[in-house]
Formats: structure tokens, sequence, C-alpha cells
């Protein structure tokens, strides 16, 4: 680039996020898009986030040092940057081995205090961007682009806050054009300049951070005070859309929107576009960019003023999680002058900024949103100390918000109708419509909220097309993305599948040779010693034998699931089964303990109650990460919520209990949740449970769960088995005399089972069609019980176009018996065979006779 294309002040900046800066396939499509936009004349600004999953791993770090153990974390974080920078051919430590001295000094600080200020967490936090950074500064330079890394800090900063946690955590900047910068950053020779999104330093020049996510918000910041023609932000989705595209296949891509509906958009729960990134570029006009770094061709969103429509319609349904109420009542406020000040004063005080608000004579109700609040329990305590001077205070959550989303909603609330009645027998704890007739918002509880979506994004966009307004949607951006694709199983066995499904029909079928596959991949784990299977996923005979034959174990939560892996493996060794009971009565314990079977503890209470049946007795204890993770509320089992495992402060009880008992832990286990495809979440299970190793001397294993995550939706990358063995291997670096076990159910088996269903009859009512089959929600309870979405194809005419679109029911007398909203089909027709995919988890194992019909038996293919 020529000194005077720079002197044209043509500048563009790209924001990449954590997934686009984490491979060297990722940089290489960032050097790609940055050559792009020189050859557009363009000066390109880069600002990149951490690598994924290194943020979380910091405030980990944090917490361990703080504690008084020895950060484990760090271990982790160089093996992961190492690992990096291995990919990108580049030495290491190299470019970041000023910043992991640094960090490393800061873990020992924050030890040697005993607390991390926020102060001192800004420093630490800000590591995972500036090594991030150096590592694609390196690496641009290495592939020809000529590349300057410049500090962020010296950009941006931050407006002076109230307290320390928004003064270095959360701060804002201000955005006004800034010709100094101009200049500064116009000065400089290389013709792109790469930076850190998060990070700014105070008018002190301390090192700050922007809040959890603020790297577009950087990006804005930066966008705005050097007048860019435009700011794109890059991320793993292509824009946003109707719906999310992860949970709702069918959502379409919106192709434009202006800045007031993409902020509620955004404010209202898409993950997409971070809400505080808005404002700067709409009060500079400068157009937003959404585009998918896996996939540089799609089009994405585009954000402008006027780029919109005025017509009355919903353009997209959101879900903001994590939403905590507050209600507050008292017949005194009625009449009285000031009460909403006097309690809103209240938050202030606290540092919490209120979302919606819903009033009546006697109540005031609030939410509060945790993308924008630190609601630890003990900020929540001091609010409801302080209001309860003046009212009855009570606080609920956490729920979840689902926002109708789009322009004049009141001019439409008469064609709304008939969707709002999937509300009914919903608990609904508030409803609000915003004051700019911008978004209808409903509080429910938190498990309800997925299906709320599916089944209003059925209602309200069953039959949209294509527009002005509206892209294709997620299936079908990824089906002819993705171009031609290795077949899955079922379409090599198609004839198989159809032979059986003529003689009984509805039919599970697996697929050894799947099983034997997954097996085969848990196996390629060179850190990982024994692998379980989860017998609650799938407990078919022929399903256990396979395993047994490659060599697996079986994890089992009830004596019946014992008995019965007992019963078809008769010669199975007990060291080969686990058994982990929840909230059991003795005398389960008592016969896995007098049958030799490994047994975990999850509760105190065993221990404290019936501690003689543990002497002389081996034992694991299920500990509390504190986080769940997972596809749905229903299966994360950790956090203050979940009723499985002891809690991190209750650790030492527990170690005492044990010596008292006779007993000898000789392994800590731990288990987030499940359908998880993100490879850090066990290094982080292992990190925590390690830190509670010198509480016990016998210890010999950490048993890291199960949850494995496989791609159930198109579009989904799978979970990347060869990534988790290294930062496995890290873990068993650090603790090289401790074993590492799993034990995933759906990974292993989901993918090797169908199910095949007959058609029975079609029907339409005014612009909505129904495909009626013989399974119902008796057979697979999936969809109905975690809004869980499974590929549904009409197997019968699998070559013929899809050009139906159908809801696609079973025969039970429930209105949620639901097994697909929307599906693009190939026209089906009475006797058709469809099959639904990826249901040899939780498919039959938790069916029923509901309605006194028989579920779908089951076959096994060889």
């Amino acid at each position: 680039m020529t000194k005077s294309s720079r002197a044209d002040g043509r500048w563009v900046v790209l924001k990449f996020g954590g997934t686009s800066v984490s491979s060297r396939e990722r940089w290489q499509t960032i050097a790609q898009v940055v050559g792009e936009r020189i050859a557009e004349g363009l000066r390109p600004l880069v600002v990149c986030s951490a690598v994924s999953g290194v943020s979380d791993a910091l405030e980990r770090g944090v917490a361990e040092s703080v504690a008084g153990d020895a950060p484990s974390t760090l271990d982790t974080l160089t093996s992961r940057h190492e690992q990096l920078a291995q990919e990108l051919g580049l030495p290491f430590p190299g470019p970041i081995e000023t910043e992991l001295a640094e960090l490393a000094r800061l873990f020992q600080g924050a030890a040697l205090l005993g607390e991390m200020s926020p102060r001192l967490q800004a420093r630490v936090l800000a590591h995972g961007e500036l090594m991030s950074t150096r590592l694609g500064a390196a690496f641009l330079n290495a592939e020809g682009v000529d590349t300057a890394w410049i500090d962020a800090r010296e950009c941006l900063t931050t407006v002076p806050g109230k307290d320390a946690h928004r003064a270095f955590l959360s701060a804002t900047c201000d955005s006004d054009l800034d010709p100094d910068l101009q200049e500064r950053l116009g000065a400089l020779e290389a013709g792109v300049l790469l930076t850190q999104g998060f990070i700014a330093h105070t008018p002190e020049g301390e090192t700050a951070l922007l809040g959890r996510g603020g790297s577009d918000t950087s990006a804005a910041y930066l966008a705005a005070k050097i007048g860019a023609v435009r700011c794109e932000i890059w991320t793993d989705v292509p824009g946003l859309y109707s719906a999310d595209p992860r949970g709702v296949p069918s959502a379409r891509l919106l192709k434009r929107l202006d800045y007031p509906e993409a902020q509620e958009i955004a404010t209202t729960g898409a993950s997409v576009l971070h809400p505080r990134c808005i404002h700067p570029l709409a009060t500079a006009d400068i157009p937003i960019h959404i585009r998918c770094t896996p996939h540089p061709a799609m089009s994405g969103t585009v954000i402008h003023s006027q780029l919109s429509d005025s017509d009355a319609r919903v353009k997209a349904i959101s879900i903001k999680r994590g939403v905590m109420l507050v209600s507050m009542e008292t017949l005194g406020m009625w009449q009285e002058v000031g009460f909403l000040a006097r309690a809103f004063a209240c938050f202030e005080d606290a540092g919490l900024s209120i979302d919606l608000v819903s009033t009546s004579e006697t109540n005031v109700t609030v939410t509060l949103d945790p993308a924008a609040n630190h609601l630890a329990p003990a900020v929540l305590d001091t609010l409801e100390d302080a209001l309860g001077t003046m009212c009855r205070s009570q606080v609920l959550g956490p729920c979840a918000t689902v926002s109708l989303v789009g322009r004049n909603i009141r001019r439409m609330l008469h064609e709304l109708g008939g969707a709002l009645g999937v509300f009914e027998e919903q608990r609904i704890h508030l409803v609000s419509q915003a004051a700019n007739d911008l978004n209808l918002s409903f509080v429910v509880d938190a498990d309800q909220a997925d299906r709320l979506v599916r089944q209003l994004h059925g209602q309200l966009f069953a039959h949209s097309t294509e527009s002005s307004l509206l892209g294709p949607t997620w299936e079908e951006s990824f089906a002819s993305e993705a171009g031609p694709a290795e077949s899955p199983w079922w379409e090599t066995r198609r004839a198989d599948l159809l032979a059986l499904a003529s003689t009984e029909s509805p039919l599970y079928v697996y697929d050894r040779a799947s099983l034997v596959e997954a097996a085969g991949n848990l196996h390629g784990l060179a850190n990982v010693e024994r692998v379980f299977f989860a017998v609650k996923a799938n407990p078919h005979p022929d399903i256990l034998r396979c395993f047994a034959a490659q060599g697996l174990g079986f994890e089992c939560v009830s004596p019946g699931e014992l008995a019965h892996v007992q019963e078809v493996l008769p010669k199975l060794p007990p060291d080969r089964l686990l058994f982990t009971p929840n909230f059991a009565p003795r005398e389960e314990y008592a016969q896995a303990l007098a049958a030799e079977i490994p047994t975990t503890l999850d509760n105190l209470h065993p221990l404290e109650a019936w501690p003689e049946i543990f002497r002389d007795r081996p034992v694991l204890l299920r500990l509390d990460p504190g986080r769940g993770r997972g596809h749905h509320a229903h299966v994360r089992t950790a956090g203050r919520q979940s009723k499985f495992g002891i809690a991190p402060e209750q650790v030492e009880r527990a170690a005492e209990l044990v010596k008292a008992a006779g007993a000898r832990v000789i392994g800590l286990h731990a288990h987030a949740g499940s359908g998880i495809r993100s490879h850090e979440s066990w290094a982080e299970t292992a990190a925590f449970l390690a830190g509670f190793s010198t509480s016990f001397p016998d210890l010999q294993v950490l048993d890291l769960g199960g949850g494995l995550g496989i791609p159930s939706k198109p579009g989904e990358l799978p979970l990347d088995l060869e990534a988790l063995d290294a930062t496995l291997a890290s873990v068993r670096g650090a603790h090289p005399g401790l074993s590492l076990w799993l034990e995933p159910g759906r990974y292993l088996v989901a993918q090797a089972g169908v199910l095949l269903a007959t058609v029975t009859q079609t029907k339409t009512k005014g612009d909505v069609h129904y495909v009626g089959i013989n399974a119902g929600m008796n057979t697979l309870l999936r969809p109905a019980l975690y809004g869980a979405w499974h590929q549904i194809v009409n197997l019968s005419r699998l070559e013929a176009p899809l050009d139906q679109v159908a809801h696609v029911v079973g025969p039970i007398c429930e209105t949620g018996d639901t097994l697909g909203y929307q599906r693009r089909l190939a026209t089906a027709s009475e006797g058709d065979v469809l099959l639904i995919a990826t249901v040899g988890a939780y498919g039959r194992s938790m069916s029923s006779h509901y309605n006194l019909r028989a579920p779908a038996m089951e076959s096994f293919l060889p």
C-alpha cells in the first residue's frame, strides 16, 4: 500500500472473534480477507479477540491463585498457545514470551495477596488478546502481509466509572472522531494494523476491560474514532437470523436492518453482535457488516441507517438467558410520590442497570440483564437488604426473556393472536411492550424458552421465502455452501432400512459399524486411560456387547442398569463397571459396594448417615464445578440450580467424613452437562478437580464425565478430538500421577441410530401443512422434552426435490407431539417412510406406553 493511499483515510475495521483466531485455517482466512480489502483500496485495522476459551481459563487461573493453589491453568494456557504457534509455523514462546512471563508474575502476586482486585484481574485477562494478536501479527508477516502490531491501550481511553468493578472490568470509552489517532495510525508504514479487542486504558494509564464480549465494542469505538468507511464483525455464523439458527435451523438470514432493529435484536439476546457496539457506529453513521469466518463467501447481514422497511412485521425471535427478576411489593406504593425514585436508587447504589419494568398499584417488577450487570449473589443480597426497608422484595431466577422483535409491533397485535397461543399453560412472569414499538417480550421459566421460540418461529415464519429482507435458511445456506459431503450410513443402507420398515414400523435401527467407529475415535485419545459407556443412553443388548468387545466399561445409574449389564455380559469384571447413583437409598450403595463395583458419591448424606458401609471401600466423589454447560437446561448438570454434585465449599468436610468412615477416595468426578462441542470444557473440568487433589492422599483418577457433543444440525462443527487430546495432555503433564476417565453416552450411540416411521395422514390448515406419522412423543421424547432438533428425511423419496414445508407430528393426544417444526421434505404421501436421524441415544431408552400406544421396536444391523 502506498503512502498516498494511506493518507486518503479509507479505513475498514475488521473484528475477528475467538473461534476466528484459534487455528491456522482461520488465520489464513483473515489473511485472505485483509488482502481483499486492500484490493478495494481500503486500509485494514484488524481487531482480534483472545483464542477461544482462553478468557475463561484466565478467570479460572485468577481463582486458583487467590485460593492459594498452584495455577495449573498457566500450563493449560501455555500448551494451548504452543499448539497454535506450531500450527502457524511460529517459534514458541517467541512472540508471547513476555506475556507468559508476566502472567506467571501476576498469578504469583495474587497468591501472595490472597485476593484479586478488579485492577489486577483486568491486567490478567488482557493477556488473552495480547497473546493472540502477537501470534497473529507474526503469522501475517510470515505470510507476506505487511502488518504492524499496535497496543489497543494506546488508542482507547475509558470514561471514569463509579466503582472499581465497572472502571476496570466493564468500562466504556468515548467514540468521538479523533483526528490525532487518525494521524498517528495513518503515519505507520505497515499496510495492515493489528490490535486487540476487549482492552483499553484508564485516564491514569492502567489496563481496563470493556466487559466480556467487548471486542465488538472495541472495533466500534476504533471505527468511529478513525472515521472508517465500514466496520466488519467476523464471527462463526453468517449474520443475524430470525431466530438462533443453532436451535432453529429453519431460521432465515436477515439481509439488512437499520440500527434500532439491530440494537433491539442484539439487546434481546442474539449473541452474534454485542449490544454496546451499535451505538458508536450508529452515531457515526458507519455501516456494520456481519460476516462468517468459516464461510467467507456468504454475504451476511448489513446494518445501516434507512436500510429496513417500515412495514409492521416480526423480524426475529430472541432469547435472553440468565435473567433475574426482582419483585417489589407493598400497599404503601399506591399513589405515593417518589416510591419508584427511592426504589430505583437502590439499584443504582448496587451498580445495577434495570432492563424491563412492569408496574401495578401494589407491585413493581423489573428484570436484570446478566450481560449488563454483575449478578453475584452478594450483590443481589445487598440489593434485597436495601429494598427491604421500603417494600417486600424477592429475587427470582435465573429466567429467560423471549422477545418478538420487529417494526410497529402494536399495529400487528391482532395478527399475533394465534401465535401467542404457544404461551398457553406457561408460567409468564412479566410481559413488556417496548416504548419504541420494536419488541414484545415475555419473561418465562428458563427451561421453556427454547421450546417457545421454536414454536413461535414455526407459527410466524412457516411460509416465509427469500426476499429483499430475508435470506436463505440456515439449512439451505449450509447445504449449498458445504458442497458434497460424506454420506451418512443410513443413505448407503437405504434399501436395508426400507425393507425393515416394510415389516415393522415404527422401528429404531442401530448400525454396528457406526458404534465401532465412535468407540475407536475415543480410543484414539492418548491421554484418556479408560472410557465408560453411559448405559442410560441406550441399554440395547447388542450395543452393550459391541462396546464390551471394544474394551469399554459401563457407567450405570441404577441397580436395574447394573443387573442388565451383568445379565448381558456375565463375565464382565466388576472394575469395568461404575455405579453413579443420585439421591438413592442406602441399600443401593450397599449392594454395589458389596459387589466391589466402584461407586460414586455426590452428596455428604451417605457418609454422614451410613459411614459403616464405606469402611475399607474405594469410592469416587462427584464435585459440582459450579457452571453447567450443554444444549438445554435439563442436561446442564452443574451449578446451584442442579441437584448433582458436592459443592466446592463442602469438599474439606467430605474429606473429613471419608477419613472418619475409613473409606478411600480414589477418584474425583465432575460432569458439566451434555452436547458440549468445545474441547476446552474437559480441560477446565480436569483443572477444577485437580485443585482438590491434595485433600485426598489415595487419589488416582480424575473422571471428567461425559457430554461429548455431536453435530446434529446443519452447519455445526464436530468436537475436535485432536484438540481435546492436546488440552488433556497439558493436564496429564501437570498431574502425571493421575489417570483421566471419560463417561460418554450420546457421543457413542446417537449417530448410529435412526427411527423409521410411516406416514399415516397429511393435513393442511390455512397455510400450515402437517405430515402425520405412526411414531410420536411416546417413542421419541427428546423434541417435546428438550426442544431437540433431529434431521428428518423422506427415505422413500430421498432423491426427490424438497418441495414441502410441514410440521411432522405423531398420533399422541398432546399438542406437544411434534417431532419437527417447519421441516423441508420431499412431498410426503401416506405409506412413505420418514427417517429421523441421530436418535441412537435417549430414544428408545426414554420411550413409554403413553396413551397405551406401544413405542417403536428395535433392530440391530451387523
